[in-house]
């Protein structure tokens, strides 16, 4: 005989490819025996079409196709035989799936089969149906499937229950014909249709309200004295497992004992001394012990409250966090997590364990604790489990070392008691895990230090031995050289010391080498580079004498291939060199940063900086580079590459990232003037545009790269946020010109009539009213300027006022700081902001705008936003 003809055994085929030896030889025998099915299926060969069959379903499991045999299922289904029906239908469960639209073929076949006097091939049309079964299926064989429910046959009636939980998820509809006929089945003797009963029960009442209602009121006395009886029921050697008696029939019973007492009170009453019993009698040193005393914990965790119960529950989850196998641990800390809402005060009382976890060698133990545990803190325990989790710290795993710092940052930002504790705290997690720590977290500590001028010492101390003992946590760098650009004098002169401190000896050349070190490191990234720059001019004011040595440094970044530090150097080496008269005023130390306004804008109201530690921007095919799309790109619901040009107000996103209000006066009127001397000097520290200055007025500001880009813009570059500038002028801008070798003022623009453009109300609420002005700029037909004033309609002072727009891609928006943060109650007065638009294509598309309005009232934020789509023609 040909060993590949269709009359081949099935046991010949499967050692001919077990005999293979690579899987060229595998496929070649497969597409042999298929050629030959295929040849035997269209010669309709009936002899052999069951053994056939049987061979496409060990072909179909090992991964080849076999769509060709599925209607040979249908033949034999439809054939007399049970032989024959056997291989069909186990062929139809394999080869086939509800969305195969040659299922509707083989409906006829089942309800015929339904209805057969042989229980055995019922039971096939069964099993056929529950696993296959379409929503139009369940519509058509649901009354047979109702009628076999109440079949002689145990077999029979627990397969047409497990058929009727999937009509039911299918036709949630069809629920309500159910109820009856399953309520009986929970009275049946046999644990096979009465575990299948009970999940029955369990889903009709997750898709049906009424089912609910009914169980209720009819079954759960019964279900009680069934559950009470299984649990106190002798040795049964046919349903004994691990000396428990069915545990799988326990499991149900409480599953569905739970979802009746949920949000039930008085179902809650009559089950409560059974689970009571359930949770003390159930042994746990086995796993079918602890499968029952889970779901009983879960029941507990479900029902109304009942506190003894509850506690009861979670010490028994105690126990289970006590277990050596790593599953029982997890899902006793799952359940616990959810017990937090509930108990509290039962679940504290097992942190010592919880903390174990929190070292435990598998990873998802670990991190489910950690959840766990920041949960459990409170201003009351916060200081020993922070203690706790950061000498973890010292010794966790690296891959472990992000989320655990994290969520230590996380802990002491929330319940920090004092500042100083604050700064220990996170002073140890920089030292430990500094390179994991998120840049929002170490802005967030220097806010803190600036706030904290009796600490101020103490801090750059602290930092100055820290960096001696680690140099290798970037973020730690980063604060030491920070604090020490700022504080460098208490740092040599030991100011602020505090009980705790022991004296230190730093001289000046101690403190320049530490920035030196800092700035000469490999691995140093730009953000940090750029730190020590400015660090190292503002030392050479703070120590003159040692101001050649650090001119020297900073001379060696001339020639820096990244331009962000080459920059930096050519300008400081200038300001070191030839304009010392103004080098004090202009590294000052920093102002008290606003702690609320950063953790505000910190929260998600303003866009927080772009950190070049991240990583380079993303590319598109082209190879061009793209800044990543800004915060404020959700003003315009885009999440796509048409990112729009979005500005928030304040200028660049350093005053965002610092919370410096650096509003500077508005100017009076629009006309636009090009820059005068007095610009240059901030240009050459990349200040960006100023205020008019007075003879006595003093300028603090932030040196950034980019102060008047939009928020798109600004995504590419990362300044750092940490020179204080102060420049003042004492003759109107002749001295600046002097200073700057000789450069003349240059003459103002004389601005000619413009066209005149109707005013809009542009926002109007019940409680704020928005209008704008426009004016045409004369250099540029493309450029819009609008004078927004803001109008207070209620009687409530509005403070904290924060104007933001973003404008589609094809326009270029530039917001100019607000006349003021703080808008007066009833219209007695108001805030104006002139925003400056650029049209791509101008008398192509008009002007669209989204705008956003944050302010506070009674210290309650609110926010408003709306949408312009509607502008005068012409602009």
């Amino acid at each position: 005989m040909n060993p590949f003809s269709s009359g081949t055994r099935m046991r010949d085929m499967i050692r001919a490819i077990r005999a293979c030896k690579t899987a060229a030889e595998e496929r070649a025998v497969v597409r042999k025996e298929c050629a030959a099915i295929r040849a035997a299926i269209s010669e309709n060969d009936q002899d052999y079409s069951h053994r056939n069959l049987a061979k496409l379903m060990f072909i179909h499991m090992l991964g080849y196709p076999t769509h060709f045999g599925q209607m040979e299922c249908l033949k034999l289904i439809a054939t007399a035989g049970f032989p024959e029906k056997r291989i069909g239908y186990l062929g139809l469960m394999l080869l086939l799936d509800e969305r195969q639209e040659v299922l509707m073929l083989v409906t006829n076949s089942i309800k015929q089969d339904l209805n057969h006097t042989n229980q055995y091939i019922v039971g096939l049309a069964l099993c056929a149906l529950g696993n296959l079964g379409s929503a139009e299926m369940a519509r058509d064989l649901a009354p047979d499937v109702e009628r076999l429910l109440q079949f002689r046959d145990p077999n029979i009636r627990k397969k047409a229950a497990l058929c009727t939980i999937r009509i039911i998820k299918k036709v949630p509809d069809l629920a309500e014909n159910f109820i009856k006929p399953a309520a009986v089945l929970l009275k049946e003797k046999h644990h096979g249709v009465l575990i299948t009963g009970v999940q029955l029960c369990t889903d009709l009442c997750r898709v049906s309200d009424e089912a609910l209602e009914y169980f209720k009121k009819k079954s759960i006395d019964g279900l009680v004295k069934l559950l009470r009886d299984l649990t106190n029921s002798p040795y049964a050697p046919e349903y004994d497992i691990s000396g428990i008696t069915d545990p799988f029939l326990h499991v149900r019973l409480l599953k569905l004992l739970r979802v009746l007492g949920e949000g039930d009170a008085d179902a809650s009453d009559s089950m409560n001394d059974l689970l009571a019993q359930v949770a003390t009698k159930t042994e746990s040193n086995k796993n079918a012990g602890n499968a029952i005393l889970y779901e009983c914990v879960a029941a507990i965790m479900s029902i109304e409250d009942n506190g003894g119960l509850r506690v009861l529950a979670v010490n028994i989850l105690g126990r289970f966090l006590s277990s050596r196998d790593n599953n029982i641990r997890y899902v006793a800390l799952n359940m616990l997590m959810k017990a937090m809402a509930l108990d509290s005060q039962a679940v504290q009382r097992h942190r010592a364990t919880i903390l174990e976890c929190v070292k435990d060698p598998d990873a998802s133990i670990r991190k489910r604790a950690l959840e766990l545990v920041y949960l459990l803190v409170n201003e009351n325990n916060v200081k020993q489990l922070t203690k706790d989790l950061v000498d973890y710290l010292e010794v966790s795993d690296p891959e472990f070392k992000g989320d655990l710092s994290a969520k230590i940052c996380s802990i002491v930002e929330k319940f920090s008691p004092e500042k100083i504790w604050y700064i220990d705290q996170m002073l140890k997690v920089l030292s430990e895990a500094g390179n994991y720590v998120k840049d929002d977290v170490w802005h967030a500590l220097i806010v803190v230090i600036t706030n904290a001028p009796n600490l101020h010492g103490y801090t750059v101390r602290s930092l100055y031995k820290a960096v001696q003992t680690t140099t290798e946590q970037e973020t730690l760098l980063r604060v030491a050289v920070w604090c020490v650009g700022e504080y460098a004098d208490l740092l040599i002169s030991n100011a602020g010391m505090l009980d705790i401190e022991d004296p230190i000896t730093v001289t000046e050349a101690d403190a320049v080498n530490v920035v030196e070190t800092a700035i000469g490191r490999d691995s140093s990234d730009l953000t940090t580079r750029a730190m020590c720059l400015i660090a190292l001019l503002k030392l050479s004011s703070r120590f003159p004498s040692l101001s050649k040595r650090i001119n020297d440094i900073i001379h060696r970044h001339k020639r820096s291939l990244v331009l962000e530090l080459q920059q930096r150097a050519i300008e400081f080496n200038s300001i070191i060199g030839k304009h010392e008269k103004i080098r004090s005023a202009l590294v000052e130390r920093m102002p008290v940063l606003d702690e609320a306004t950063f953790s505000g804008r910190r929260a998600g109201s303003v866009p927080n900086a772009v950190s070049t530690s991240q990583g380079a921007p993303p590319k598109i095919p082209n190879g061009v580079v793209k800044p990543a799309p800004p915060p404020l790109v959700d003003l315009l619901d885009l999440s796509s590459d048409d990112v729009p040009t979005s500005v928030s107000v304040g200028g660049d996103f350093l005053h965002d990232l610092l919370g410096v209000d650096m509003s500077p006066a508005p100017s009076q009127g629009t006309n636009q003037t090009k820059k005068s001397g007095t610009d240059m000097l901030l240009d050459l520290l990349s200040i960006g545009d100023p205020p008019a200055l007075s003879n006595s007025a003093a300028l603090d500001i932030l040196s950034t790269s980019q102060d008047s880009q939009s928020a798109g813009d600004l995504s590419g570059k990362s300044p750092t946020p940490l020179l204080s500038v102060k420049a003042s002028t004492s003759a109107g801008s002749s001295s600046m010109m002097d200073l700057l070798d000789g450069f003349g003022a240059t003459p103002s623009v004389p601005v000619t009539d413009a066209p005149t453009y109707p005013s809009i109300v542009a926002f109007e609420s019940s409680s704020l009213k928005v209008t704008f002005n426009f004016t045409k700029d004369p250099s540029s037909q493309h450029t819009t300027l609008i004078e927004a004033q803001f109008t207070n309609k209620s009687p409530n002072i509005y403070s904290n006022f924060v104007f933001q727009a973003a404008v589609p891609k094809f326009l270029q928006l530039h917001l100019d700081p607000a006349s003021s943060n703080t808008l007066p109650a009833s219209g007695d007065g108001s805030i104006t902001q002139t925003l400056r638009i650029s049209n791509s294509q101008h008398g192509k598309k008009s002007l669209v705008m989204r705008m956003r309005i944050n302010y506070k009232v009674n210290n309650k934020d609110v926010l408003e936003e709306g949408q312009i789509n509607t502008f005068p023609r012409g602009l």
